[in-house]
């Protein structure tokens, strides 16, 4: 019975040489497009072929020789790389050992002609039917690498700074890479290389094919990224079509049910355990994997789990003398690999069963004609007590000469064993039409997954888009707050420089020479205010307005000074410090009257205040400087008359 399923609703492409060779001077190829009805065909140079390929992504490209599209191993690597990922080389004669194409298509009913166009066709149609084997040089894992843009040997500014911003956005992607991986539910491997603030490297090793990924290759600045399928150690060629062999099924029941199958020769083609699956899944899986030819268990009698799965093939079964002991299970599945002691005894199941039918099988090989498919007649034999001779002349269609000394055609009674082939060909029968069944509903549970893995897809790049829009709809609106507050503060810096260009032009006019239009009464002399007689009131006005050499300060409130406040203020070496507010105290004062600097009551002093700022008249001024200096004289006269006093008085204490 046929396994194979057809490639419906394919777009496949057919490819020969029409002239020229692939290790010349741009060969030209014979093309054939078919998508199971129509055919279309031309010929095209090589350049076009890959154009083409790449335009509508067919999901074959078919040829009867991989080694027509590139010269040798290297080349076809970069050729399959360069093939979208969802366009599939296949070369239809086969693997490694290909066979002439004029001999695969009579085999499979497809047309053949010599002339490239006809070949192209053909190979085209013998893919359609899922004949032939895929070339592959690449894994199912893709690697995603997140390196540096640009070098950090040079750098616009400081090189430290260059080589942080550098790592810091390459660490940056790599974040971004992470969240789109766990996105889209894809499992991976993480390799980073630290370096100074940040990564200089990060690399991820994928669990999926390069359609599966949602990260392109692209270069930005300071970062770069590469995707890439991992590549095999060489050349793979994987059927199309997958063959169900005739196997030994070996089962172990219970919490844990495992299965193992064993093929015709004696080889362990899988094993499955499971705590989860039910009968009908297991059933399933069996029939995925191959045609059970007998079903076997380690101890006796069979258990009745065991029978079920007997029954439901109608396959022979096989149990031992008695319970096969542990440490033959474990010496006959010495050299396979199993996770747990029920894959063993299952596997040992299989094994022994095979052990036992080693010598019948073959015997029945022996026999077997060389146009006759081995496998079916030992499955027959060993799975049904058939001869030999019957099965093969059930497959070659040849029926026994009849007794030519046989005159008369009366029906004779079937013997015992013509009853059980009888029998048994019925029951062939049944289990092919089951099959049949179980196959189509494969066919339409596969169609169902493929049909929700596309909706899968599709609603997760939706759910990336909505994600991606919502974060930079998130970035937009902060971004626009951000500059709402940023324009706030610039119209009330603007606003209070304004006031302070105006109060600036006011000062600008009292320092200059012309004064007589400020005021009629005369001249005026720039006072600049201070809240408090303290050192940052100081600063703060000296910050705005700037106390400079000879200007007149104003104290607004001059008590609480110390001797720090005063010896900043005399560092200023203001002409006049007008007071007012409180005394000033005795420290401050003692430290401007060491300076010079002349202490006078605001009061004095007409002083006109325009905002924060303000102006005395300079007779007021000159006169308050006046008045101090005839102070400080007599103050002076008087701190002498008390060091005579104090040292006339030490003297007479001497004295005494």
């Amino acid at each position: 019975m046929s396994t194979r399923t057809s490639a419906l609703d394919a777009l496949v492409y057919g490819v020969d040489v029409q002239s020229g060779d692939v290790r010349g001077d741009s060969p030209s190829y014979a093309l054939v497009v078919f998508d199971g009805e129509s055919v279309e065909r031309d010929v095209v140079s090589r350049r076009k072929l890959l154009r083409l390929v790449e335009r509508d992504e067919p999901d074959i490209l078919a040829t009867d020789n991989m080694y027509e599209l590139a010269e040798d191993k290297d080349a076809l690597v970069h050729f399959l790389r360069g093939l979208p990922a969802a366009t599939k080389l296949v070369q239809v004669t086969g693997d490694e050992r290909p066979e002439p194409l004029s001999r695969v298509a009579k085999r499979h009913g497809v047309p053949y002609g010599k002339e490239p166009m006809k070949e192209a066709e053909a190979a085209a149609r013998l893919a359609a039917r899922n004949v032939g084997h895929e070339v592959s040089a690449f894994t199912d894992e893709t690697e995603i690498k997140v390196s540096r843009g640009r070098s950090t040997g040079k750098g616009g500014w400081s090189q430290d700074r260059y080589t942080r911003r550098i790592h810091g956005n390459v660490k940056r992607e790599t974040r971004n890479v992470e969240s789109e991986l766990d996105g889209a539910g894809l499992d991976y491997e993480k390799d980073v290389t630290e370096k100074y603030g940040g990564y200089s490297n990060a690399v991820f090793t994928v669990q999926g094919r390069m359609e599966e990924i949602p990260v392109s290759g692209h270069r930005s600045g300071d970062t770069r990224v590469e995707v890439e399928p991992v590549r095999r150690d060489g050349i793979e060629f994987r059927p199309l079509a997958r063959r169900r062999d005739h196997v030994f099924v070996g089962i172990d029941p219970g919490t844990t049910t495992a299965v193992a199958l064993v093929d015709i020769d004696g080889r362990v083609l899988d094993v499955l355990s499971t705590r989860t699956a039910d009968t009908a899944d297991v059933i399933e899986w069996i029939i995925e994997h191959g045609r059970p030819v007998l079903v076997a268990a380690d101890v006796t009698p069979m258990p009745e789990t065991v029978e079920k799965f007997r029954r439901s093939f109608d396959a022979a079964g096989w149990e031992p003398d008695s319970d096969l002991p542990v440490d033959e299970k474990q010496h006959r599945t010495r050299e396979e690999g199993y996770d747990n002691d029920h894959e063993r005894d299952a596997m040992a199941a299989a094994l022994f069963a095979h052990d036992d039918h080693a010598d019948q099988i073959r015997r029945v090989t022996q026999k077997i004609p060389p146009q006759v498919e081995r496998d079916t007649v030992v499955a027959r034999v060993v799975g049904g007590e058939e001869s030999v001779e019957a099965v093969v002349a059930d497959l070659t269609g040849t029926e026994e000469e009849a007794d030519e000394e046989e005159t008369e055609h009366t029906e004779r009674e079937l013997t015992d064993d013509e009853k059980r082939i009888r029998d048994l060909e019925s029951q062939v029968e049944r289990l092919k039409s089951y099959v049949s069944d179980l196959e189509e509903t494969v066919e339409e549970k596969d169609a169902r997954i493929d049909e929700l893995e596309d909706e899968l897809s599709e609603a997760r790049r939706e759910e990336r888009k909505e994600a991606r829009e919502r974060r930079e709809i998130t970035r937009l609106e902060w971004k626009n707050a951000q500059l709402e507050e940023q324009l706030e503060a610039a119209e009330e810096r603007a606003e209070e420089m304004s006031e302070k260009f105006e109060r600036l032009k006011e000062i600008w006019k009292l320092d200059h020479s012309n004064l007589s239009s400020v005021d009629a009464e005369g001249n005026f002399v720039a006072v600049k205010p201070v809240p408090k007689f303290t050192t940052d009131a100081l600063e703060a006005t000296h910050e705005e307005y700037g106390i400079a050499q000879g200007d007149v300060v104003f104290l607004r409130d001059a008590s609480g000074a110390g001797r720090r406040t005063a010896e900043r203020l005399a560092e200023f070496d203001p002409r006049l410090v007008l007071k007012t507010g409180g005394a000033i105290s005795d420290a401050a004062d003692e430290v401007l009257f060491e300076h010079d600097i002349p202490v006078a009551e605001a009061d004095g002093v007409r002083i006109r205040e325009i905002d924060d700022l303000a102006i005395a008249v300079e007779n007021d001024v000159e006169d308050a400087i006046a008045d101090w200096e005839d102070r400080r004289v007599e103050r002076e006269k008087e701190q002498k008359e008390e060091q005579i006093d104090q040292i006339i008085s030490e003297h007479r204490a001497d004295r005494d």
